[in-house]
């Protein structure tokens, strides 16, 4: 089983936890009473952006595009 394991680490068959890919999703900061979304963002990168952008609130979603609030037309 040991042998296994450290085969398949050897061959790079399995990702360090550093390269996996990390999920993307929605980044909705509310400043001064506006809501405003970012998309195509990572959670860390979502709560680094609502800091700098000093955020009264945030939230992220994961695998999620940003949601306009409307129905179109």
């Amino acid at each position: 089983m040991v042998g296994s394991v450290l085969s398949l680490v050897l061959t790079g068959a399995v990702e360090p936890a550093a390269e996996r890919a990390e999920l993307t999703g929605a980044c909705y900061c509310r400043a001064a009473g506006d809501l405003t979304c970012t998309a195509g963002l990572t959670e860390r990168d979502c709560r680094r952006r609502c800091a700098e952008d000093l955020c009264d609130d945030w939230f992220w979603l994961d695998r999620r595009p940003c949601w306009n609030w409307g129905y179109g037309g």
